[in-house]
């Protein structure tokens, strides 16, 4: 029987050091629990290593020749619940710490593997958990590319003209409509961001702008501005797992684009259904966090520049 993640979450409500990740790394790390009809994040995916660069190499010939399962509109059939393959409580390579299994790096195009920040925005990411309270604790949309990266279980729907991805983790959803459309005006700022997708081939490929820049990329305070340019992809490696890519641009934080990807492996518990994760804003769990000096996470507008 699935143990519901909001209560496996509860464990995260204590905060030991104000150098603690706070509320989010321990969710994250509940959310890696396996359970009943859910891989494990070890293994392999469609007979690929779960290292993501090692992944990335293996996948993507595979899904020029897989000819996906398609919908009655002939698209290929993304519906179905998702478990993400890979750890993300620090996109870039980490260790075991707060009791967090260690993870690889999900950038794949640079040297290090690291991202590529400019000089005052590594300064930045340095001092970020220590000055701020993560987003995703205080109960905030996890934005993009983190909705596909954030812990709990995902569920993908489709209809003509749009794919829908739920989040278990906090209701988050997003609604991508796949008809073609401008984006919002400049001057609309979302959590979300605002996505416009197409099919190319037996991609979906999901053009994101118009982010407010309040969201981080992991628990580890990686960030972008609200400047931010992410162009996903999704593709089905085989029946039971999607190869996901982001390509990040953002001018006033890292030096050139970067790529990240990540996996989904199909969750086929039978009668398989999302839980009601029941965070909010204005939780009181982020008390311990603001009460050792942590200030709620507003952008990084200022803060480039020489810090508050």
């Amino acid at each position: 029987m699935r143990q519901p993640i909001a209560l496996v979450r509860t464990a995260g409500m204590v905060l030991a050091t104000a150098g603690a990740m706070l509320l989010a790394p321990a969710i994250d790390a509940a959310a890696q629990a396996p359970t009943t009809g859910q891989a494990p994040a070890t293994g392999t995916a469609a007979g690929c290593p779960l290292d993501p660069v090692k992944f990335h190499a293996c996948a993507l010939p595979k899904t020029k020749t897989f000819n996906p399962p398609r919908t009655p509109d002939g698209r290929p059939d993304l519906n179905g619940y998702w478990e993400r393959a890979f750890t993300s409580q620090d996109i870039e390579e980490h260790g075991d710490g707060l009791g967090v299994q260690a993870g690889p790096s999900l950038v794949l195009d640079t040297p290090d593997r690291k991202i590529p920040y400019q000089p005052a925005a590594l300064a930045l990411r340095n001092t970020m958990v220590d000055r701020f309270v993560s987003p995703l604790a205080s109960c905030h949309p996890p934005g993009v590319p983190r909705h596909g990266l954030a812990p709990a279980s995902h569920q993908i729907l489709q209809t003509p003209g749009y794919v829908v991805h739920l989040l278990e983790y906090s209701h988050a959803y997003r609604i991508i409509p796949t008809s073609g459309g401008p984006h919002v005006p400049g001057n609309v700022r979302l959590w979300q961001g605002d996505s416009r997708g197409h099919w190319e081939g037996n991609t979906l490929v999901v053009d994101v702008t118009n982010s407010n820049g309040l969201t981080w990329f992991d628990n580890a305070g990686n960030f972008f501005s609200d400047a931010v340019h992410v162009v996903e992809r999704f593709t089905l490696v085989d029946a039971d797992t999607i190869h996901y890519e982001a390509r990040i641009d953002d001018p006033k934080v890292y030096t050139r684009p970067w790529t990240l990807v990540s996996a989904f492996r199909r969750n086929k518990e039978p009668g398989y259904e999302l839980f009601e994760q029941a965070c909010y804003e204005g939780n009181r769990a982020v008390e311990g966090a603001e009460a050792v000096g942590l200030k709620p996470y507003d952008g990084v507008s200022g803060l480039l520049g020489g810090g508050r």
